[in-house]
């Protein structure tokens, strides 16, 4: 399938490469760094990566913009669903390539390049160039380690296989990645974040069976100074909590007029209850865009039952 791929990329001269709404660091690190090979190996291509930005990610590299492709392939990384793709219409692309680590939820491509065994998008990238005439330079390496290493928690999610560890050994030595410094840019937040993280913490409510949840308004946003973006950016700073089994922030952003839905799991499967909630994703690390906060207490309600059910069946112990 890789090379059908490349063959694709070969034969097109301009490429669109988008992703899902709400980018995290994958979605960012794989289309930034997919555009980069593909101008080394292709340098008379026209290649766009598109969407909505973030100046959290600019470190990744600026996004484009493009209208009216003609003739052009459009390669969609990190989304399994139409309804996520930011900011592309499918019909004006001529071919289209789906390069993905979630749970299939439905066809829209020509290519169909899902595993969602794979840590993530990144490591689809990687795999992609590794096994085709792609090229990469140590620029292209970096983001991609860095889009393995924030999809993977630094590597304490089970979604980091004997495999991923090789293929990231692989990276750093033969590109004498820096990890150290790499982590910088991807970690650095300023001070009013931390703050806001701490008033998470003290204000935490916890279910009966386990699920953390706290509502963030645009008032409280606006005390600490952050935007709607920056508490799904630390959500997994909230694991291994031994009251929680689930954990999730509901934060309000004004601007796209939804509530952001950030949900993180250490035992029940909660992607298929999000689903319900016009969400979805991993397992155990799943998102959902809701528009108003009536719809809040159901889901608590639907993953408080979950995480009865679990420790129902797996004898797990929550002390509260």
């Amino acid at each position: 399938m890789f090379n059908d791929i490349y063959n694709l990329i070969k034969e097109f001269s301009t490429i669109v490469i988008a992703r899902h709404v709400g980018p995290d660091p994958d979605a960012m690190a794989s289309t930034m760094a997919l555009k980069d090979s593909i101008l080394l190996t292709f340098k008379e291509k026209k290649v766009y990566s598109v969407g909505s930005g973030s100046n959290r990610f600019i470190y990744f590299g600026r996004l484009d913009k493009i209208e009216n492709p003609e003739d052009a392939l459009l390669i969609v990384l990190d989304t399994p669903d139409i309804r996520r793709i930011d900011g592309i219409n499918l019909a004006d692309y001529k071919k289209i390539i789906k390069i993905d680590h979630h749970p299939f939820v439905e066809t829209f491509a020509d290519i169909e390049c899902i595993n969602d065994k794979a840590s993530s998008a990144s490591e689809l990238v990687l795999d992609l160039i590794n096994e085709t005439p792609l090229l990469m330079n140590k620029e292209v390496a970096s983001k991609l380690y860095l889009g393995i290493a924030s999809d993977t928690n630094r590597f304490m999610f089970n979604n980091s296989t004997g495999n991923t560890f090789k293929k990231v050994a692989d990276l750093i030595e033969k590109y004498n990645l820096e990890i150290d410094k790499l982590y910088v840019p991807l970690y650095l937040r300023p001070i009013n974040e931390v703050r806001l993280e701490g008033y998470i913490g003290l204000n935490l409510n916890v279910t009966e069976n386990g699920v953390g949840y706290i509502k963030l308004t645009k008032d409280l946003l606006d005390k600490y100074n952050v935007d709607a973006a920056a508490p799904g950016n630390m959500v997994n700073n909230f694991n291994y909590i031994n009251e929680v089994l689930v954990w999730i922030f509901f934060t309000e952003d004004v601007k796209n007029e939804n509530i952001r839905v950030s949900a993180r799991s250490r035992g029940p499967v909660i992607n298929t209850a999000l689903a319900k909630y016009n969400g979805g994703g991993h397992k155990y690390a799943s998102g959902a865009r809701i528009k108003t906060m009536e719809e809040i207490d159901p889901i608590i309600e639907d993953l408080d039952y979950l995480c009865k059910k679990y420790k129902e069946e797996s004898g797990d112990i929550v002390e509260n």
